[in-house]
């Protein structure tokens, strides 16, 4: 019997999306027959409310919008990731999930020279098993952070 590995036992109970066929992807159901429905965790902050959702399921994948540490917060990157990582945190929490339930991971870095020492942090609060992960650098945030983070769970 092969050994199961972590990314075997988390694709397994996901279904089968067919890239380009956006139909046929959302007429698919789960196992029980009943029709997967979007769940949002929480309203978007504001006055008006930006045009997004902070939290959304469908099924048993969660989507958490960009986080960054929010304006004036004060700090070098070191302090930035780890208040954007406890805010993507906090949004995981909401919608029932946890840091070790993420499976993807994008960081949008405002300078590619804080690569390592996001790393560093990264390192501390993702691991041991790692998400899959994509970090671009050279980015302005709409909150003049140094940092954003977005990310795709499973409850």
């Amino acid at each position: 019997m092969p050994k199961k590995t972590r990314r075997t036992f988390l694709t397994a109970g996901l279904p089968a999306l067919a890239v380009g066929a956006p139909a046929a992807a959302a007429a698919q159901t789960p196992a029980g027959g009943a029709r997967q429905e979007r769940r949002f965790f929480r309203q978007s902050p504001g006055n008006p409310p930006p045009p997004y959702s902070p939290e959304v399921a469908y099924g048993n994948l969660l989507f958490i919008s960009g986080k960054g540490v929010g304006a004036g917060f004060q700090g070098d990157i070191t302090a930035q990731v780890t208040k954007t990582i406890d805010n993507v945190e906090e949004s995981l929490k909401a919608a029932g999930s946890a840091l070790d339930k993420v499976l993807k991971v994008n960081v949008y870095l405002a300078d590619i020279r804080h690569f390592d020492a996001m790393n560093a942090v990264y390192r501390q609060r993702f691991g041991p098993v790692f998400p899959t992960r994509t970090t671009i650098g050279g980015v302005v945030m709409p909150d003049g952070g140094l940092v954003e983070i977005d990310c795709v769970a499973y409850i």
